[in-house]
């Protein structure tokens, strides 16, 4: 007699799957990396629509130095841009124990006397952010003018963001997730706090609101951000990295504006760099060093600043119809979301 054929054991119920948008392991694989990008736009967008941010005035420098505050007696330099881990020992400033009994090596010396002159920027990129942001408030219009902004971290970031919170003003910080320990510095707007996983994407929200850019001495992505036309403090290969790319980006008249570059700390870069070399050699034409202007004081900074921002930005009768309209049509309250201004008319999404 045939024996019956064996069923086959019910299966345990399945948990159910999740939903697309929530599936993680799909979200960071490669397959996911167009959406990531995607969000990277959309989100900032949405947040810089609400907040009625209107353009920006970036200001690129050193993540390694931490500020000289009153209180403090000693400099401490970070192991890397935006890293919350100080260096290693070997490579700290010489403190002032060391100074005073002979202790400290040449190179411990010498990076004692650097430290106190990047405090001194960090201290003069603190009192230019907030004469930015003072006047930023006393122009027309309801949306935000000119809103300093940084790369979210310490050093010369923080000495931006801590200006213009210093001066009452809303303040922007672009950070970048990067593979070792690091965090926002405290004085951003935390609705105008971001976090970024690729670099060009932060690149972009960098270029897309500036007006103004301001270089502090800084690295490779304070050069490279550069280009881009903000304010560049003193920095390492960061700084130089960016300021290279927003000034090639105005070279080339890819910017659909007039941006104003502000090159802080002439010493400091006519020692890092020679762009009059490159002029007298032919690999930039003459007119290019026209678009950008050193300073050596808050002050003279801000002037530039101004003047450049008035002319290029606040003079035209475009710009003064939109004022108008401004003033005509636009609540003072963060802009709605999609679902607060449809209201009834449709179903709550999630």
């Amino acid at each position: 007699m045939d024996k019956e054929p064996m069923m086959p054991e019910v299966p345990d119920e399945l948990e159910e799957a999740p939903l697309a948008y929530e599936n993680s392991e799909f979200l960071n694989s490669p397959d996911g990396r167009l959406l990531r990008i995607m969000a990277e736009y959309q989100e900032p967008m949405a947040r810089f629509r609400r907040e009625r941010i209107q353009d920006t005035v970036v200001f690129f420098g050193s993540a390694r130095f931490r500020a000289l505050d009153v209180a403090s007696s000693e400099l401490e330099l970070l192991a890397n841009t935006g890293s919350a881990q100080p260096a290693p020992e070997h490579e700290q400033p010489a403190r002032p124990g060391e100074i005073e009994s002979g202790e400290a090596s040449r190179w411990k010396l010498k990076l004692a006397e650097a430290a106190v002159e990047m405090a001194q920027y960090y201290e003069d990129a603190r009192r230019l952010a907030g004469m930015v942001a003072a006047w930023s408030q006393t122009l027309p219009g309801r949306r935000h003018r000119f809103v300093v902004t940084s790369g979210g971290g310490p050093g010369i970031m923080e000495a931006a963001n801590r200006g213009a919170y210093e001066a009452g003003c809303k303040t922007i910080g672009l950070n970048i997730r990067l593979p070792f320990e690091q965090h926002p510095n405290p004085y951003i707007t935390p609705e105008l706090n971001f976090d970024f996983h690729y670099f060009f994407m932060r690149k972009y929200w960098f270029a897309y609101l500036a007006k103004a850019l301001v270089v502090f001495p800084g690295g490779f992505g304070t050069l490279d951000e550069m280009s881009k036309a903000l304010v560049v403090f003193p920095g390492g290969f960061g700084t130089l990295d960016e300021m290279f790319e927003l000034l090639t980006l105005a070279q080339t008249k890819k910017l659909a504006k007039k941006i104003t570059v502000v090159i802080y700390g002439s010493e400091y870069w006519k020692h890092v760099i020679n762009l009059e070399l490159l002029s007298e050699k032919g690999a930039i034409a003459l007119s290019d060093l026209e678009l950008f202007q050193f300073a050596d004081a808050p002050e003279d900074a801000f002037r530039i600043l101004k003047d450049g921002l008035t002319e290029n930005h606040l003079e035209s009768d475009y710009e003064r119809e939109q004022q108008r309209l401004e003033r005509e049509m636009i609540p003072v309250e963060p802009a709605p979301s999609a679902q607060e201004m449809l209201g009834p008319d449709i179903s709550k999404t999630r």
